[in-house]
């Protein structure tokens, strides 16, 4: 049988210096797809100290150029082998490829996990914040027609607005690379309230937000603290977080040990198992993120049993079950935040409530299943055409 081949189009891969959720679902699911019914090729740009082509779990990375030299590397790679490439997926993630210019409508995928919208307000200055928000609203429209892949239902209903058919969007979800743990397993929670934020240093997500919430709540919690796991950004810290802990006399440390002791602790990159623990010892993770496309490390936690506090965001308020699973931000604010966080210092039996159901909900997302529904729907997509 012919093996349909797939080639990934991205601005950042799995081995990416800057390799986030996104890059990680991208490779999960790809890579958890049949290899004996698909050959998968992903074309990303190359940085430094990585080989132009290696094998990373069955699929094929393939590196050229920089964000903006690696369009027309893609062009070229697929006008070279156009008729062995079935489809061809473009990752929208502010990056895109512009397929629609030099790909056949028949073999297009677009694949995007959220829109930036207010993001850009965050990450560019004005005007070029405008011209990104501008731009983004209008290069939607070139793939209005294509099958889509995305990966919350905030996502799918924010593109049908803008006249893409729901009907060729596929939702197909975040997981976790780990067996959710029994609950024997889970870690004896912390002795302080212990708060908790996973992921990158960006302004959008909010890790400003979260400490100040955290300044809020020690007037009556003295012993509260917050943990923060990730690669840590020193210029971020400076500019954006010392002077929140400075004006509220809060004290910052960057852990040495297993229990390290000041009101803020930033523990830097960690291994997978040392994620996981610090996670499951911590009360609740903060999530003040303003937009996501589904926030994995909100489901890692409730797989060892940590609830999360999240704001109402796009993609986010779907990774805690709408509020069922993990407590949601009446409003997305350093108040809002507090008030949740008090929330889970002082109603014992409502957390206990949300622990068991931020598990039970989170243990349903796997990587497995990820793949298995993105070949099935590929297949799908495939055989229909052959008809």
């Amino acid at each position: 049988m012919k093996k349909i081949t797939i080639l990934a189009l991205s601005w950042r891969d799995i081995r990416s210096p800057k390799a986030g959720g996104a890059e990680v679902h991208t490779h999960e699911m790809l890579s958890r797809a049949d290899k004996g019914k698909y050959r998968i090729y992903h074309f990303a740009p190359r940085y430094e100290g990585q080989p132009e082509r290696e094998n990373i779990d069955g699929v094929t990375y393939i590196r050229h150029g920089n964000v903006f030299t690696v369009i027309p590397a893609a062009m070229r790679f697929y006008k070279k082998h156009r008729q062995s490439i079935d489809f061809v997926i473009d990752q929208c993630n502010t990056h895109r490829f512009f397929t629609p210019f030099w790909v056949e409508s028949q073999k297009r995928i677009f694949y995007i996990h959220q829109l930036t919208k207010e993001i850009w307000e965050y990450s560019a200055k004005f005007p070029l914040s405008k011209i990104g928000k501008l731009f983004e609203e209008r290069f939607l429209r070139l793939n209005r027609h294509d099958p889509v892949i995305t990966v919350s239902e905030s996502t799918r209903d924010e593109l049908a607005e803008r006249g893409y058919d729901k009907d060729k969007i596929k939702i197909i979800y975040n997981g976790v690379s780990f067996r959710p743990w029994k609950k024997e397993q889970w870690f004896p929670k912390e002795e302080n309230p212990t708060f908790i934020y996973a992921g990158r240093y960006s302004p959008y997500k909010g890790i400003d937000v979260a400490v100040e919430a955290l300044a809020h709540i020690k007037k009556e919690n003295p012993c509260a603290r917050l943990w923060i796991i990730g690669k840590k950004d020193p210029e971020y810290v400076d500019k954006n977080l010392m002077t929140v802990c400075e004006k509220n006399h809060l004290t910052w440390e960057d852990a040495s040990g297993d229990n390290p002791a000041g009101d803020i602790v930033s523990w830097g990159y960690v291994s997978e198992e040392k994620k996981l623990e610090l996670l499951s010892r911590s009360w609740a993770l903060l999530f003040p993120s303003i937009r996501e496309g589904w926030g994995i490390p909100v489901t890692e936690a409730g797989c060892v049993g940590t609830p999360c506090i999240a704001f109402d965001s796009p993609g986010i308020r779907e990774a805690v079950n709408y509020g069922k699973a993990g407590y949601l931000c009446r409003d997305n604010s350093v108040n809002g935040l507090a008030d949740q966080m008090c929330a889970v210092l002082s109603d014992k039996t409502r957390y206990e409530e949300m622990r068991n159901s931020a598990y039970t909900f989170s243990s349903r997302f796997l990587w497995d299943e990820t793949g298995n529904i993105f070949g099935e729907w590929i297949d799908a997509l495939y055989y229909g055409k052959q008809k």
